[in-house]
């Protein structure tokens, strides 16, 4: 049995009541897929910027996972013999 270890760098910058989040993953072959999020506090809110890291990496990852879903089916689509329909996993 092999094991393999993907990594996922994620980068959180701030600017104001603005947060942006990048979720990197990187394969052992050094493929990339990226996904980003954003965050912005409603000025009537507390300012907690943990809740903006929060949700800005939670959107990150979600549009990471989504992509790479795409990437999945453009794979399963290659290598059948017939066009695949849209599965869910």
């Amino acid at each position: 049995m092999e094991a393999k270890q993907w990594t996922v760098q994620v980068y959180i910058s701030e600017d104001g009541d603005d947060t942006c989040a990048r979720a990197v993953l990187t394969t052992r072959d050094g493929t990339m897929t990226a996904g980003t999020g954003r965050a912005r506090r409603n000025p009537a809110d507390p300012s907690v910027p943990e809740i903006g890291d929060e949700l800005a990496v939670s959107r990150a990852l979600a549009d990471l996972a989504g992509r790479l879903a795409v990437v999945t089916q453009r794979d399963i689509t290659e290598v059948a013999s017939s066009p695949t329909q849209h599965r869910s996993w």
